[in-house]
């Protein structure tokens, strides 16, 4: 193992085999074992083709290494975090690529408490390791393989959530991508007075009806078809591992994530009065005034879960959002969760008698913004410099905090490297001009294109 590319900033994440395979798997299951001194680890795996097999191979590692291992077999990311958490476990992983195209794998590695495991708290370390070939000593007496498939008191959490007698009938169709989340949906759809249309719910790591990643356009449109096709109330998409849920209104319209921050955000703080909200640097406006009028402490980190669970852990925040769909609870052992959020929305709907569209009408029109966009770029470091340049006589304010960020006043600009992708981001939004919006996208993308 002589590439570790695949070491990203919060998880590993590559393609299969050249940068994740199965010898790597065994190795970090090793490792994993011998820094935290763990005695007992939790495991599950998404859909994707290789997942079990990489799967199998940390169960080899882990229980050569000596620690025993409560497998969850198919499941999402958030049943790692909880169930190890919750069972009190050493440690735990998960082997999903998220959202990444087929073809792609990866792991993303938690310590007790479900706390994640980055680059910065220890993720470098096993690299070196690995790449060394220092992985530990060999137990005497190898760990045991336990099955741990019951989701009961996982879904029994979630149902905690909500108050269910508050919830109205409501006709909602539920996308499950091909991924893992059919599974759990079902459970908890069990417990709800709703009408569920299920769409793709049926798993396979062959993705026919493509990546399932909302986040992107074109996967959107079989649930915005379904929604409009069912006269449903809602609908919801979730990725492959369903850590993020994506939500559609009654006309079948995406909501974007980042205006589902602050209604989360102000759901939370009714609970948690005065409370710390966490979110990113991608858009900030709305959720800040949001936050603010609200009664609760806006504080910006840096993107990606790990970073923003770090942040939360320190200022014992109740929630923390990103516009890219990721949502974290404090009562979640300050995790993240694609299941809770849709819950919550729903009980909002049903408590206020409102539709989705009607209840960030008012935020889309005060802070109307692009969405994430992403492009494709050989030269990172010269497009960020050439946009910082050409706006360099504008008397902006800058924030580093995450890429580059750009405030005008009347607009501002994020635009950084993805860190799980080869990609460029580009997020704008303005004071109540959507007009302004895209034409700012349109001279950005002038610049991106310049080369």
């Amino acid at each position: 193992m002589n590439n570790l590319s695949a070491f990203k900033a919060y998880d590993i994440r590559g393609k299969v085999p050249e940068e994740v395979n199965e010898t790597l798997a065994y190795k970090l299951g090793r490792v994993f074992i011998d820094e935290l001194q763990a005695k007992r680890v939790v495991l599950g795996y998404d859909i994707r083709l290789e997942s079990k097999g990489l799967a199998d191979a940390l169960v080899r590692g882990f229980t050569d290494a000596g620690a025993d291992v409560l497998c969850l077999g198919l499941c999402g990311t958030e049943e790692v975090y909880f169930n190890t958490a919750d069972l009190d476990a050493d440690g735990g992983i998960m082997v999903t690529a998220s959202h990444n195209p087929k073809g792609y794998n990866g792991m993303k590695l938690v310590s007790k408490d479900a706390q994640p495991i980055s680059r910065d708290s220890g993720l470098n370390r096993f690299a070196e390791r690995i790449l060394a070939d220092e992985l530990g000593g060999l137990a005497a007496k190898p760990g045991l393989l336990t099955p741990c498939l019951s989701k009961e008191r996982y879904i029994n959490h979630l149902m905690g959530y909500v108050d269910v007698a508050s919830l109205k009938p409501t006709k909602v169709v539920l996308d499950c991508g091909n991924g893992a989340a059919g599974a759990v949906i079902k459970q908890i759809a069990a417990h709800l007075p709703f009408e569920c249309v299920f769409v793709n719910d049926n798993p396979d790591g062959n993705f026919p009806n493509g990546v399932p990643n909302p986040l992107l356009p074109t996967m959107r449109d079989l649930t915005a078809q379904a929604v409009r096709e069912h006269h449903a109330d809602l609908g919801i998409a979730w990725d492959g591992d369903f850590d993020r849920c994506f939500l559609f209104d009654e006309t079948g319209e995406f909501v974007e994530g980042y205006y589902l921050v602050g209604l989360l955000a102000e759901t939370l703080l009714a609970k948690y009065p005065g409370g710390k909200i966490i979110y990113d640097p991608r858009l900030t406006w709305n959720t800040i005034e949001q936050v603010t009028q609200a009664g609760g402490v806006p504080i910006q980190s840096k993107t990606g879960h790990a970073f923003i669970k770090e942040r939360m852990r320190l200022e014992d925040a109740v929630y923390g959002g990103e516009m890219s769909a990721h949502h974290y609870f404090k009562d979640f052992f300050y995790c993240d969760s694609g299941m809770i959020p849709w819950l919550l929305i729903t009980q909002l709907m049903s408590v206020s008698g409102k539709p989705l569209s009607a209840l960030v009408a008012e935020r889309v029109a005060a802070y109307p913004c692009s969405g994430e966009l992403n492009y494709t770029v050989a030269d990172v470091p010269s497009v960020l410099a050439r946009v910082q340049a050409h706006f360099a006589d504008l008397n902006t304010l800058q924030d580093n905090t995450d890429g580059l960020g750009l405030d005008f006043g009347d607009w501002r600009l994020n635009i950084r490297t993805s860190n799980t992708e080869p990609l460029l981001r580009l997020n704008v939004e303005s004071r109540g001009d959507r007009n302004l919006v895209w034409q700012k996208v349109a001279e950005i993308e002038d610049l991106i294109d310049n080369r």
